[in-house]
């Protein structure tokens, strides 16, 4: 920055003879024109959500689909339950879904000696202040990923269904609302029964989602053996490159253009017809309830939202019914030990039940 003073050794010019004539003033040159700026890109937060896909395809190889599927239920404010084998990737893909979306998350290992107070936190006496002080517990997250849940007794399974269906915890008569967006991914082993407390449908009805982890494909596997050769360490995420590609504003901004998706009076009657027939399968104990019918219209627009349509269709009802209705059917037991699956009902009601043109 030059110095605003004047130059010492700058000689003085001499004064101008007074009452001398001033020459006319030069008009002021006009500034150049601007150039036009150029219409600020319209914001898109469907873009900044499927970026989320691209930053998670860079640690998990395949499971598209259930990237998806969680992507969607966080557009619903829908809980997800994972289900597979140990060693495909779940604990990664919620670790990884996590910091592409720049939330809060925490990692709860349910084992049979879990208390309620280890979950939702817990009031204890502060030598410090010499008063009670409430700790929160890992609830308190944007992202809680509830590892094994089927292993933890029904007392502890049971204090996250008010988290679940209230989006808030009570502590000794104390309700505290959880933060926003605020997401719980269970996963199970679907093999291991030993030592397991299997979820009852109460809890159940509350998941959005059921979604089947598998095994990757013969080319996936080997790109992920080929990942690991050259470094990769599933346990540092940050270190792998993942960043955050997304935030929770764009969450919000997304499920009020979710919430605007248009739905047809015939695929209202679609869904509630879907619903109603599971309830009418001989095979069947338990059909779908309302709150199915309910969740799988949700699902149904965040899908179609995804997809950059302004209406559901039919196609979309088809597409997110399985993962949206498969828990909520209570198969006869003597039926599934035949081979009867609730994804074959599903499967089958979709190929009976007269679509909308």
């Amino acid at each position: 920055m030059s110095d605003s003073h004047p130059d010492p050794y700058t000689p003085v010019q001499p004064a101008p003879v007074p009452y001398a004539p001033a020459p006319p003033a030069a008009p002021p040159a006009a500034p150049p024109a601007a150039p036009p700026a150029a219409p600020p890109a319209a914001y898109d937060p469907r873009a900044a959500v499927h970026a989320v896909r691209a930053e998670i395809a860079k640690v998990v190889v395949g499971q598209e689909g259930v990237v998806s599927g969680l992507i969607t239920a966080l557009l619903v404010r829908g809980h997800v339950l994972l289900e597979g084998v140990p060693g495909v990737a779940k604990t990664l893909i919620v670790k990884t879904l996590a910091r592409a979306l720049d939330l809060d998350a925490k990692r709860v290992q349910f084992t049979p000696d879990l208390m309620p107070s280890d979950v939702l936190g817990l009031n204890y006496y502060s030598q410090a202040s010499s008063r009670f002080e409430f700790r929160p517990g890992p609830i308190e997250a944007n992202v809680v990923l509830a590892d094994e849940i089927n292993r933890t007794p029904p007392k502890t399974q049971s204090a996250l269904l008010e988290a679940m269906e209230e989006r808030q915890v009570t502590v000794e008569g104390s309700p505290r609302p959880l933060n926003d967006p605020f997401v719980v991914i269970a996963t199970q082993n679907p093999v291991e029964q030993e030592g397991t407390y299997p979820l009852p449908e109460a809890q159940l009805d509350r998941f959005l989602f059921k979604l089947v982890v598998g095994y990757p494909s013969a080319e996936q596997e080997v790109a992920v053996l080929d990942r690991h050769h050259r470094g990769l360490d599933p346990h540092d995420v940050l270190g792998a490159g993942v960043q955050p590609v997304a935030t929770a504003e764009d969450l919000q901004i997304g499920r009020a253009q979710v919430a605007g998706v248009g739905v047809a009076p015939a695929v209202l009657e679609y869904i509630v017809a879907l619903c109603r027939a599971t309830r009418e399968v001989p095979s069947v104990e338990v059909g779908v309830s309302p709150r199915g019918a309910t969740a799988l219209l949700h699902a149904s627009k965040a899908w179609a939202w995804l997809s950059g349509r302004e209406w559901v269709s039919p196609d979309e009802v088809k597409a997110i019914a399985v993962p949206t209705l498969r828990h909520r059917l209570v198969v006869r037991p003597e039926l599934e030990l035949e081979g009867t699956t609730a994804d074959g009902i599903i499967t089958g009601l979709l190929a009976t039940v007269p679509a909308p043109l």
